[in-house]
């Protein structure tokens, strides 16, 4: 045994999830390589039958931990599913079907797990505050592309507001394709966000593109906006897990739906399940629009996932012409909500004018998605 072994250091084995190896160095010695092998997560579904105790629910978690598996929860109406996670093998001789109030188990194959239907079929709602996202209500996110000015976002906030709705959108933190483009006001930004919202009694989405200022964002947002550049900033993404924070995560430029999914999972893993997805266009051979909005990706994550999605027409066309249109085909759809560009004065705009709405289009736009929705059943 070596002097490692000897102190707990390491166990040896390549069969584990630690390991070394000795490698002879030319000109004598040996260098030392220690490595991690990362088991397969895999997941597998428990559904409880409708006449399951408490105590039923208890000897399935505690049998779960036995094992050295790690167990979410998702509670239903009728149900309560729990959601096994850990290596493949381990999952594979864990027999709960025997155990009293036990229904079913499901293995579930795909990568994405605690966001795939599957694991939660019925949907989720995403609670801001008291305002829900999701589940028939439908959620409409709309402000500036940045804030410049504490007049300017005033005046859009109760535009929007006087219109019904029921966030106020606007970035104060800018990932901009140029350096030399505006980069936004930053925690004055923040600042003026917040009185805004306060004031004409809206919830606050902003942008966060940093880590480090998840602290700073937590204190005046209401929601987490994650870009499109950044949704497979996997540090971000987890960092934004370990809060409570509702999340907005948008689409990358080119990403496929199951990477989508998969970066939502990165979020739930860590343990916040208040994500709310946003289709806002891919990257096409198209010239015409800025993006092609892919209105079939809603129908898609509604199939695939139980969480909530919304649409972003505004970056979707990046012609405020088209904004209307698509929003009304989005909500047909079935998407829970819009998010939507609006400028007092789109002209003099220091980001995203062309895309923008001014205040008596918004009041057109709302109007007419609200026919629809209720047309729908939606609320």
């Amino acid at each position: 045994m070596s002097v490692l072994e000897e102190r707990g250091l390491l166990s040896g084995k390549q069969g584990g999830t630690t390991g070394y190896k000795l490698v002879p160095v030319e000109g004598g010695g040996l260098f030392l390589c220690i490595y991690l092998i990362k088991r397969e997560a895999y997941i597998m579904i428990i559904v409880m039958s409708p006449t399951s105790t408490q105590d039923d629910l208890e000897k399935v978690q505690q049998k779960i931990l036995q094992r050295g598996l790690q167990y979410h929860m998702s509670t239903g109406e009728s149900r309560t599913i729990v959601g096994v996670i850990g290596d493949k093998k381990a999952i594979a001789n864990l027999q709960m079907n025997a155990f009293s109030g036990v229904e079913k188990t499901v293995r579930i194959t795909e990568k994405y797990k605690l966001v795939s239907r599957e694991f939660k079929p019925e949907d989720t709602i995403v609670d801001v505050g008291g305002v829900k996202v999701g589940g028939g209500h439908l959620a409409i996110m709309a402000g500036p592309c940045a804030v410049e000015s504490m007049d300017q976002l005033m005046e859009a906030a109760q535009c929007v507001k006087a219109a019904g709705a029921q966030f106020l959108r606007g970035g104060a933190f800018k990932p901009r394709t140029s350096p030399y483009d505006f980069q936004g006001l930053e925690e004055e930004g923040l600042q003026m966000l917040r009185q805004a919202g306060d004031a004409v009694g809206l919830k606050v989405v902003t942008e966060i593109v940093n880590m480090n200022d998840i602290g700073l964002l937590c204190k005046y947002a209401d929601v987490l906006q994650i870009g499109a550049r950044n949704m497979q900033n996997f540090q971000l993404l987890k960092a934004v897990g370990k809060t409570q924070m509702p999340v907005l995560l948008k689409r990358g430029l080119s990403a496929t739906i199951n990477e989508w999914l998969n970066a939502a999972e990165y979020i739930i893993s860590e343990g916040n399940e208040n994500i709310i997805f946003c289709e806002r266009g891919i990257r096409t051979y198209e010239t015409f629009t800025r993006n092609t909005l892919d209105l079939s990706a809603v129908a898609a994550v509604k199939e695939l996932s139980h969480l909530p999605v919304i649409v972003d027409p505004s970056h979707g066309t990046g012609r405020w012409q088209m904004v209307l249109p698509m929003s009304r085909a989005a909500i047909a759809a079935g998407a829970d909500g819009l998010m939507i560009e609006v400028h007092p004065h789109p002209e003099v705009a220091l980001s995203d004018g062309d895309q923008s709405l001014r205040p008596e289009n918004f009041r057109v736009l709302m109007d007419e998605v609200h026919r629809i929705a209720q047309a729908m059943g939606r609320k």
